[in-house]
């Protein structure tokens, strides 16, 4: 069966940008947006102008504030929320879910608390099989793909034949996604690559070049796989668009939020400096460091970037010294 209607809630910058990406794929798609301004924008001028100025929207794209009308007869469900947001959101959604439609996370976190990766916390609260809940992950920069650059992206579900339609739904000339059945992975993947652009953002910060970079990418990747690891994921998705391919758009980009906030504070600016400078926009590894870096902990995982950036941006520690601590720990072979 083809997803003919879709529901996006949340009508931040890849809320919208994914929103795009599926009705130029053919389906009819209901933006929900929190704010009548931003649905008013969208709706009369075709354009999100607090998010994505510019970009001018489908006509088969509409918005409202009223999130049952969003969600009415919509076949898949997209979930576009930030992932500390995701379960106070969701409660107040879930008696409104079609029955049977597909769960689609486009989060990138684990849950502060719970150390819950977002499908969990959707199967949690929506009282859903884990075969009915996708994850879509990948190279996803909102505004290069709102701009119609070409990319490619990873639909994960357990149920290969949902994520089939899924794929389908939002295939089309510039977007390109592939299927995968490893959510573990797939998540983890998404969620430890802001902490790891966060890295990359303080060492530019510092002036460090391309060797540096290089190094944080590569060092953030294995201890991202040994999480993986630990918790049943397949080694090879790493290797793919939901492992290297994010973690290199993210920690190389000046669209990326979290290296752009990383950046700021290797400047020597404070958390809440950094955060004002963000105007609103959410740098998920900020709060995903701290969760991510617990999850470790539990399953005896060496995570020492991700220590690092926590500690950072919650202990006090400049990020020169964390530099210092990670170039100075003891040697060992690489595949440690």
């Amino acid at each position: 069966m083809s997803v003919q209607r879709v529901a996006v809630l949340g009508a931040g910058s890849w809320g919208t940008a994914f929103a795009k990406v599926i009705a130029d794929s053919g389906p009819e798609v209901v933006l929900w947006a929190r704010r009548d301004s931003v649905a008013e924008s969208v709706n009369g001028a075709g354009i999100n102008e607090d998010y994505l100025p510019g970009t001018k929207l489908p006509a088969n794209l509409s918005a409202t504030t009223d999130v049952d009308k969003a969600l009415d007869g919509a076949q898949a469900v997209v979930l576009a929320v930030p992932s500390q947001t995701l379960r106070a959101n969701l409660v107040g959604w879930r008696d409104s879910l079609p029955e049977g439609a597909t769960l689609v996370s486009l989060a990138k976190g684990v849950e502060l608390g719970t150390l819950k990766r977002m499908s969990e916390v959707i199967r949690e609260v929506a009282g859903v099989p884990e075969d009915q809940v996708a994850v879509v992950s990948g190279p996803n920069l909102a505004k290069e793909i709102a701009a119609e650059q070409p990319t490619a992206t990873v639909i994960a579900c357990t149920d290969h034949d949902r994520a089939v339609e899924l794929q389908q739904a939002c295939s089309n000339g510039y977007f390109r996604p592939y299927t995968i059945t490893d959510v573990i992975g797939c998540e983890l993947g998404g969620a430890c690559k802001n902490v790891i652009a966060l890295a990359c953002g303080m060492a530019a910060g510092l002036g460090f070049g391309d060797n540096t970079m290089a190094s944080i990418i590569t060092r953030g990747l294995a201890e991202t796989a040994r999480l993986g690891a630990a918790l049943g994921a397949d080694p090879l998705t790493f290797a793919g668009l939901a492992g290297l391919g994010d973690l290199v758009a993210t920690c190389a980009s000046p669209l990326s939020r979290n290296r752009t906030f990383g950046h700021r504070l290797g400047l020597g600016e404070s958390l809440a400096q950094a955060q004002e400078a963000a105007h609103g926009q959410v740098a998920e590894g900020v709060k995903s460091c701290s969760s991510i870096r617990e999850l470790a902990q539990r399953h005896g995982v060496d995570m020492p970037l991700t220590d690092g950036v926590h500690m950072v941006c919650h202990d006090g520690m400049h990020p020169r010294t964390l530099g210092a601590a990670l170039i100075g720990r003891e040697p060992k072979a690489e595949r440690q």
